[in-house]
């Protein structure tokens, strides 16, 4: 039986520069009483999009559409009890992509506001806000 000994190099190759992200199947924070606007619904209804998918999205940490001074903001909310905002538009991930960050808001949007005290999560439209 023959071996081949290993390249010294490819036993020293660099950690990959690519954070983990680790994502689970737990909630990371009470919904409380899960309430919607009547223009939630409606665009909910036009759009297609799934409000139980949509609520899975916020309440596991999957902000949707924000930037990442309000993801940073959320992350800290999580775990002193402060109000969570998610933003989701309701549009493919091909025209969310080709649409400026600047022009977004002109797309369906829908957000999902959980209470500081997690008492209640609520679907709105900003509009509604």
């Amino acid at each position: 039986m023959t071996t081949t000994p290993t390249s010294a190099t490819n036993a020293a190759a660099p950690a990959p520069t690519t954070p983990t992200i680790i994502y689970s199947n737990t909630a990371r924070f009470p919904l409380g009483q899960i309430v919607a606007t009547p223009g939630a619904l409606e665009l909910l209804q036009e759009t297609g999009f799934s409000a139980a998918a949509l609520i899975s999205r916020h309440v596991h940490g999957s902000w949707g559409d924000l930037c990442e001074e309000d993801r940073a903001e959320n992350e800290f909310a999580v775990s002193r009890r402060l109000r969570i905002l998610s933003c989701y538009r309701l549009v493919d991930a091909e025209r969310l992509a080709a649409t400026p960050r600047d022009k977004r808001s002109s797309l369906p949007t829908l957000w999902i506001i959980t209470e500081a005290d997690r008492s209640v999560t609520t679907l709105l439209l900003p509009s509604d806000y």
